[in-house]
């Protein structure tokens, strides 16, 4: 007959622990994502894929002007864009933060606007309703100067609301302690805090100039020139002139050359942020 002591000294089944647990949900995970490779690795006809995207020859062709003419361009466009947008982002993020109502109203109404249209409108609106609306006038700088347009007051929105965030984030005991040093509340805000706002909002800034790479491909619905051909026009091109794909894979080879290096940098950033706050 048993007693509760001996019911006390039987083992107890213990069943998996939380840590034993995860580690089998992991290694699950990698057997699923191993076999999904191995699939698509099986299944896809690799002769077929190079055949069509990777024929040496083609590629051959490509070089120096892939880089020389069309990669350039494709910065110059960027920069020239990220500047415009920077520039205004800046007026309408004060703006926004101004006390008269009709600036606040104003700067809330383009932010809302131009962040809420696709880049493609505003791209087909500098390119044909403006020499519609001006006839005989020609916005400076040509083709360059129509890119850094619509970039910029595509990228001037999302900008816009990045500075204003950095500002607010910077502690009010700055500007009061400006003020104290007799500074007028413009000084305060042009030499003490927007300074500090830039060094808050820079990763999302450079964030901002990794989209706006992107979005330079756009530049086609402007008419270019063949001097004038971003990455994307240059490589369209030249696949319908050979009728393989290779110039489009080389071409989305050379954005994967700036944006990666430029997400390199946006991640230091923030975790240098993050260190700095901790």
């Amino acid at each position: 007959m048993s007693t509760d002591t001996d019911v006390q000294l039987q083992p107890r089944k213990k069943g998996l622990t939380r840590s034993q647990k995860r580690s089998l949900s992991r290694g699950a995970q990698y057997v699923v994502f191993v076999a999904a490779v191995i699939a698509f690795a099986v299944s896809a006809d690799w002769g077929r894929l190079k055949n069509q995207f990777a024929q040496g020859s083609i590629a051959r062709q490509m070089f120096p002007d892939v880089i020389t003419m069309a990669l350039k361009n494709t910065v110059l466009y960027t920069l020239s864009g990220f500047v415009v947008g920077l520039a205004l982002g800046m007026v309408i993020a004060l703006m926004r933060l101004s006390s008269v109502g009709p600036y606040r109203w104003l700067a809330g109404i383009y932010i809302e606007i131009f962040r809420g249209l696709p880049a493609l409108l505003i791209f087909i609106f500098i390119g044909v309703a403006v020499p519609l609306a001006f006839p005989g006038t020609e916005i400076v700088g040509g083709t360059y100067g129509k890119v850094a347009l619509a970039l910029g007051l595509v990228a001037a929105a999302y900008m816009a609301e990045t500075i204003r965030a950095g500002i607010q984030a910077v502690p009010k005991g700055q500007m009061e302690a400006a003020r104290s040093l007799g500074f007028s509340p413009g000084r305060a805000m042009v030499s003490i805090i927007i300074p500090q706002a830039f060094r808050i909002i820079l990763p999302p800034l450079t964030n901002e100039l990794v989209l706006l790479f992107k979005d330079s491909s756009l530049v086609l619905f402007l008419g270019v020139t063949l001097e004038e051909r971003e990455l994307s026009k240059y490589g369209r091109d030249l696949a319908s002139t050979t009728a393989n794909s290779t110039p489009i894979l080389v071409a989305g080879l050379c954005y994967l050359l700036i944006t990666i290096p430029l997400g390199f940098v946006v991640r230091r950033m923030e975790a240098k942020a993050q260190e700095a706050v901790k």
